[in-house]
């Protein structure tokens, strides 16, 4: 039997009870990794947990919010205590809205922020604890083009996905002696279901004309990468 890319992990996932989250907790799973999948709903993560054990996979769900360190210390905790360990963080709970800067207020600027910036931020220094003394680990930031390429209408979520973009950058060079990789991963638009709700037709027919493939990403060509830098084949 050939071996599958994740065997013998122990993995994280945020934001995992729809969208990107949810198949990359589903890709690991059949990667042989064992996931911790969270999110803030619960009734949602429970119906996705039973989704993914239902295929014969071995996933816990957690209810949390990465605003809350507390909430993080116990995502943390229930991996270590369910299965021993912890390898890889996926931090990919985000949210994000169509908001000019004039319509940004400091409430909504700060919201952003705390999901964005400081829940990755909270779950790469807890998990640094775990993977500091064993000398190896992995965490990957799911980011967004729109880090980089300024969105007018996406100030307060754009701008936040430059701060990961630079935290990924200096995480992965404060660790890298400690054989602690981290990466991101910046998708484009991508069918998830938060794309059809937040973005109409229009925005999305003008964004496709700035994609040389012409066509929207699918989640699981996002997962695809994601598996591969959370293996040992990125190494």
């Amino acid at each position: 039997m050939q071996a599958k890319m994740l065997d013998g992990k122990v993995a994280i996932v945020s934001g995992a009870s729809y969208g990107m989250g949810y198949t990359m907790a589903e890709l690991f799973a059949k990667e042989g990794a064992k996931v911790v999948m969270t999110a803030r709903g619960q009734e949602k993560l429970d119906n996705a947990v039973q989704s993914i054990r239902s295929q014969g996979y071995d996933v816990t769900g957690v209810a949390a919010d990465n605003k809350n360190l507390e909430d993080v210390k116990k995502v943390i905790q229930t991996a270590i205590d369910t299965y021993g360990d912890l390898d890889i963080v996926i931090n990919n709970a985000a949210i994000g809205e169509q908001k000019m800067i004039d319509e940004t207020d400091d409430e909504w600027l700060e919201h952003v922020y705390q999901t964005n910036v400081f829940g990755p931020f909270r779950f790469i220094r807890e998990s640094l604890k775990i993977f500091l003394p064993k000398n190896e680990g992995c965490i990957i930031n799911i980011s967004s083009i729109g880090g980089l390429v300024p969105d007018i209408s996406q100030v307060a979520y754009g701008s936040s996905k430059a701060a990961i973009n630079y935290l990924t950058k200096l995480i992965a060079v404060q660790e890298a002696t400690h054989h602690i990789r981290c990466n991101a991963i910046l998708p484009g638009m991508t069918a998830t279901e938060a794309v059809e709700k937040q973005l109409s037709e229009d925005f999305r027919n003008l964004f496709l004309r700035h994609i040389p493939l012409k066509k929207i990403g699918l989640p699981e060509e996002i997962g695809a990468a994601v598996v591969y830098f959370a293996s040992d084949e990125s190494a």
